[in-house]
């Protein structure tokens, strides 16, 4: 149910005196997670914390793909797509909740680039042509979100684009080398 289809609702709850409506706000804060996280950021974090929580995420990244090594070979073979298309997407979506949670635009384009580079240059012959179905998977969601992270980090200021102009290039030689661009 959504309150701008139901106006009288809206104007209803307006009309509540203060101390309920306090009393329903902190109540519905409660039952989702992630504007609990947001409104926490937003409210009782500064600067000092937001730098901890980009060291966090990078360290969360990094961890994931070393881990990954494990698991994922540079070898063209089903299970080394599979994986690694896995690792990258659960990637994505500690970035995705970053992002959320921040509304940090240089710290998610920065963290995506470094993924991105990451896996190119660990696992290069995933991006080579194959016939297997679990390769064209990988290769078609590596080509979205170089695409998607390419686009955004053109939408940066200039002077921030100069602090990432390494790892874009990096990102973007590799995917038009490998036609992932």
């Amino acid at each position: 149910m959504s309150l701008h289809k139901h106006p009288e609702l809206k104007e209803a709850v307006l009309r509540l005196p203060q101390k309920e409506k306090d009393k329903l706000l902190v109540r519905l804060i409660g039952k989702d997670k992630m504007l609990m996280k947001q409104l926490h950021f937003q409210l009782l974090e500064d600067q000092v914390d937001l730098a901890d929580r980009i060291e966090g995420l990078k360290q969360q990244l990094s961890t994931l793909l070393s881990d990954s090594r494990n698991r994922v070979k540079n070898l063209p073979v089903f299970s080394s797509y599979k994986e690694l298309h896995a690792v990258l997407r659960q990637a994505s979506g500690l970035i995705n909740e970053h992002e959320k949670i921040t509304k940090d635009r240089f710290s998610e384009v920065e963290c995506r680039l470094l993924i991105l580079k990451e896996a190119f240059e660990r696992y290069p012959r995933l991006f080579e042509g194959s016939a297997l179905y679990s390769a064209q998977k990988l290769k078609e969601y590596t080509k979205g979100r170089v695409k998607t992270t390419i686009n955004k980090y053109e939408k940066l200021h200039e002077d921030l684009q100069f602090d990432l102009r390494e790892l874009a290039d990096a990102v973007r030689e590799f995917a038009e080398e490998k036609q992932l661009a």
